[in-house]
């Protein structure tokens, strides 16, 4: 348990003070409600927003079109925007306790150039286009309407080209957080707000053999797609301006504001192959507090069924050389033939006991006979694809002005995900199954239980001569819990439960904000002054499970007869037979001597001055300085202009320099792991030890600290409005990243005999940690061009947008010690998850058309080539899978003014990636990769969605 400090409790402390005041302080209001329509053909638009003129309320509009909102009372200056259309302002008096209809009728055909963004820039007046970086900004509520994915992740991986995120399989606690990236750079690259603050990121470090292997990113699933008005995703570096994280880009929640309309949403659906199910419900409400203060809240409920790609099982099952309990014949009569389930008499144990090898113990016939006698070979298979799930959150948002110009703002959110997965089948001829307790083996179980809380409050508004403020207090947790069933601990005999509690791990952080700003328009064209500080704390812990989850007991007697015939294998190491491994199988649980409780904390100044030469010219400049308290400081800068040549036709570039601080993760993390490696086309079981960066390990390999990865960035780009209707945007970038953080290779215990002694004192047998180990180029191009039109046959959207891009190691930083062994430091395989594990180039199509009570949408996804390295250098095994086109498609129906229908399908063609070669394939059990991340393997699913709105 976390406990805080004074530190911590003195900002929360003073916003709960402040908030004892605000009914005194709170001004009279009024109400605003109307429709929202379409010019051209009087259709209702979904998802529209309308927002009071200098201020950060507003409202969305439901499935009916309709929006409420609450505003200071008086004469109110209101804009009203939705995606494709030109925004429309109003001007309206509002009396004290009144309700004004005020509808609004948009034009279609046009981006909206008005719409004004968190991100990119500190200027509140500056709109989408006018950003001197690429900022796209993704209407989640109206996307939401036709997408056939529900969580996060999933919803951005299929509309935004530059963004990559899936699920992984047979990866520990990864298969229950997706890892996700921005522009071909790193899971740890992105940095996450919501309402413009910045996000925790997950406890979750990524250990095993996947992309972001070593790295930590944040939950996106955590946070509820239902309760989003929209998302801006900033794809261009800008740690100078946010901090830490923000190398690749920074994405930007902006949660719904609405009131008084409740709006609820059940969707159902399936893989073609009849597993997979996906089951959603939410609802959203939001209702007014004291006089003009707004409550939104936002409930979901997820359930994700696990789906299955293993194929029927070819490898050997009772069938050994020594490890299992199953003979046939050995050392010419020693033993009685061989009859289908019999087991082992003592006698015959102690001969098997006594050899040194063990020969044709078990025919084929024979073996498949007994596999028939136990369910058929697809009995022994894996549960290789998605893990179940069931996802329950809460998340809410609220404001409250003070008086004409000053608001308290409060958000924050609970999310609690249980989720199962599975690991390696644990056959019968394997040392690690006790047939006592499973005769025919078992497939181990990961529970996971995964708790997110977030809270963030604040006061922001206008002081003194035009002077914006906003000084806020954002906390946030993220804590895994693992629990192991369907499982024993082999070391302890029949004696073993079968579940464990194998303990977990926990990060929380708290940041305190002040933003100063002022606008000075007699300053040339227009001068923007903004300057900060932020204060933050982190705390990471990892706490030890039950002690039969990683203990090894040393039942190692030579033979124990008594167990119902079953043979323990001898601890004499020249013999065939070996000590059983210790701990829950699948997950050996965290040890005392894992147990970690540190913090850190990080204090940084920021100032950014934006200078308007001409109305169509503007320099961006800003700077940041960080110090913290376990590795120091840092110092970054940026440079940013946008030209104007025409009213169509603008050109933007920008220059940086950025760093990410190592994860507390990074640096404390430790654990004994269950590992499996391809070896010779068998994936054979490893317990990897995972050493601190500072261990007695890590000086033995001459394995430096870690400190700060460093980055410089450049960008430049255009944005042309080819015609009414029709833009493109291009954007190329240039990112080079130092001093890069990774998990190394595998070292073994040979070593040295120091090295060997520390791995059996923790039940491993080889070794990795986490260092500065690698230099990265990236070089990349975006590109959109969008277009909208419409009249009385309807309207119709398109949007072709696409990346490009390509990250190269440039150098590798091997110590000293290592120098002789490059290939175990860093292998040709860890080398490929930067450069070739997830798609280089991905390109989106989407297609929307919509008439009266109907809509269409369309969306085509290629997915680019990936590939996959084994091997050495001097004999690599590689294989590419090509590129995949993936169809959504969805229709639309306005049953009645409160509710729509929704039918539809994900990858509608039911394609699978190409199948792994065989030597990959591991039995059958892997036909398609889990090393390599394109758009996952579960084929086509299709699904139903109910909306309502009342």
């Amino acid at each position: 348990m976390i406990v805080f400090t004074k530190s911590r409790l003195f900002p929360l402390s003073l916003i709960f003070l402040a908030l004892l005041q605000f009914p005194l302080l709170a001004q009279p209001t009024g109400t605003v409600k109307g429709k929202i329509r379409d010019a051209d053909t009087g259709e209702e638009l979904i998802g529209a927003t309308v927002r009071v003129m200098g201020t950060s309320e507003g409202a969305v509009t439901n499935v009916a079109g309709d929006y409420t909102l609450q505003v200071p009372s008086g004469s109110v200056r209101l804009e009203a925007s939705f995606v494709g259309y030109a925004a429309v302002e109003r001007t309206i008096d509002v009396a004290a306790g009144a309700t004004v209809v005020q509808d609004f009728e948009l034009s279609f055909g046009s981006i909206d150039l008005n719409e004004i963004v968190v991100v990119g820039s500190r200027n509140e007046n500056r709109s989408v286009l006018e950003t001197p970086v690429p900022v796209d900004v993704i209407p989640l509520q109206e996307i939401t309407q036709g997408a056939p994915q529900i969580e996060l992740g999933q919803i951005l991986n299929y509309v935004a080209p530059s963004f990559s995120s899936n699920r992984q399989t047979i990866s520990d606690g990864t298969d229950h957080v997706d890892p996700a990236s921005l522009r071909g750079l790193g899971v740890d690259h992105v940095l996450v707000l919501i309402n413009g603050k910045r996000r925790h990121a997950s406890s979750l470090v990524n250990v095993n053999g996947t992309f972001g292997r070593g790295s930590v990113g944040t939950d996106l699933n955590s946070i509820p797609a239902a309760a989003i008005e929209r998302i801006e995703v900033l794809r261009d570096g800008a740690a100078a301006q946010y901090g830490s994280d923000a190398i690749a880009g920074v994405i930007n929640i902006v949660l719904k504001e609405s009131t008084d309309q409740l709006t609820g949403t059940a969707m159902a659906g399936q893989t073609y192959l009849g597993d997979g199910e996906n089951l959603q419900y939410n609802a959203n409400y939001g209702f007014e507090v004291g006089q003009g203060g707004f409550v939104n809240v936002t409930g979901q409920y997820q359930y994700r069924g696990r789906t299955d790609r293993a194929r029927e099982y070819t490898g050997s099952v009772f069938r050994t050389n020594g490890s299992g309990i199953y003979r046939e014949d050995f050392a010419a009569g020693d033993f009685s033939p061989f009859v289908p389930g019999s087991r082992l008499t003592a006698n015959e144990a102690a001969v098997i006991n006594a050899a040194n090898s063990v020969t044709n113990n078990m025919t084929e016939a024979e073996e498949e006979a007994l596999i028939e006698q136990n369910g058929g070979r697809r009995a022994f298979t894996m549960m290789v694809g998605n893990s179940e799930s069931i996802n329950t959150a809460l998340m809410v948002n609220a404001g409250l002005p003070l008086n004409q110009r000053q608001e308290f703002y409060a958000f924050g959110g609970l999310n609690s995900r249980q989720g199962m997965a599975t690991g390696f089948y644990r056959l019968p001829n394997q040392t690690r199954t006790l047939t006592t307790i499973y005769p025919n083996g078992f497939l181990p179980e990961i529970n996971t239980s995964i708790f997110d809380a977030s809270l963030a409050a604040g006061i922001r508004g206008e002081v003194g001569d035009g002077w914006n403020f906003d000084i806020s207090n954002t906390w946030g947790t993220n804590r895994f819990q693992f629990v192991i069933t369907n499982t024993h601990n082999a070391s302890m005999g029949t004696a073993s439960p079968t579940s464990f509690d194998a303990g977990g791990f926990q990060f929380q952080q708290n940041t305190t904000n002040l933003d100063l700003s002022k606008y000075y328009d007699l300053v040339l064209s227009g001068l923007n002054l903004a300057f900060g500080a932020e204060y933050r704390q982190e705390n990471y812990q990892l706490f030890a499970g039950e002690e039969g989850s990683y203990r090894n007991f040393g039942v190692v007697n030579l033979v124990d007869s008594t167990a119902d015939g079953g043979v323990f294998l001898s601890g004499n190491t020249s013999n065939i037979f070996y000590d059983r491994p210790g701990g829950s199988q699948v997950f050996p649980g965290f040890q005392p001597a894992n147990v970690v409780n540190r913090s850190r904390s990080t204090a940084a100044v920021y100032v950014d001055v934006e200078i308007n030469f001409t109305e169509n010219f503007f320099i961006d400049v800003a700077g940041r300085y960080e110090n913290y308290t376990d590795f120091g400081s840092t110092l970054n800068g940026k440079i940013a202009t946008r030209l104007a040549v025409t009213d169509a036709l603008a050109f933007r570039a920008a220059a940086s320099t950025g760093f990410r601080a190592p994860s507390l993760a990074q640096r404390y993390f430790n654990n004994t792991s269950t590992i499996f490696t391809l070896q010779n086309g068998v994936s054979v079981a490893n317990e990897v030890g995972t050493f601190r960066n500072d261990s007695r390990v890590a000086k033995l390999l001459g394995i430096p600290g870690l400190t700060n990865e460093s980055s410089v960035n450049y960008s430049a780009g255009m944005t042309y409005q080819l015609a009414k209707g029709l833009d493109i945007t291009v954007d190329g970038y240039l990112v080079d990243v130092t001093n890069r953080v990774v998990l190394t290779g595998q070292f073994n215990a040979g070593s040295s005999d120091e090295i060997a002694a520390i791995l059996t004192s923790v039940n491993a047998g080889r070794a990795q940690l986490f260092t500065n180990a690698i230099d990265t180029r990236t070089v990349g191009l975006d590109a959109i061009v969008s277009y909208q039109t419409g009249g009385d046959w309807g309207r119709f959207s398109g949007t072709l947008a696409a990346n490009f891009n390509n990250t190269e190691v440039t150098n590798i930083n091997i110590p000293e010690v290592l120098q002789a062994d490059p290939g175990t430091f860093f292998n040709r395989e860890e080398q490929g998850r930067f450069e070739s594990a997830v798609p280089r180039n991905k390109a989106n199509l989407a297609l929307t058309y919509s008439k009266d009570k109907w809509s269409v949408n369309v969306t085509n996804v290629r997915f680019g080539e990936v590939t996959a390295r084994l091997g050495t250098e001097a004999d690599p095994i590689d294989q590419t899978f090509s590129g995949k086109i993936i169809t959504d498609a969805s229709i639309g129906y306005q049953l009645t003014e409160n509710s729509r229908i929704t039918i539809g399908g994900n990858n509608l063609f039911n394609v699978y990636p190409d199948e792994n070669r065989e030597e990959y394939r591991s039995s059958e059990r892997f036909v398609y990769s889990r090393r390599v991340s394109q758009f996952g393997f579960n084929g086509g699913f299709y699904f139903a969605r109910l909306s309502l709105s009342i």
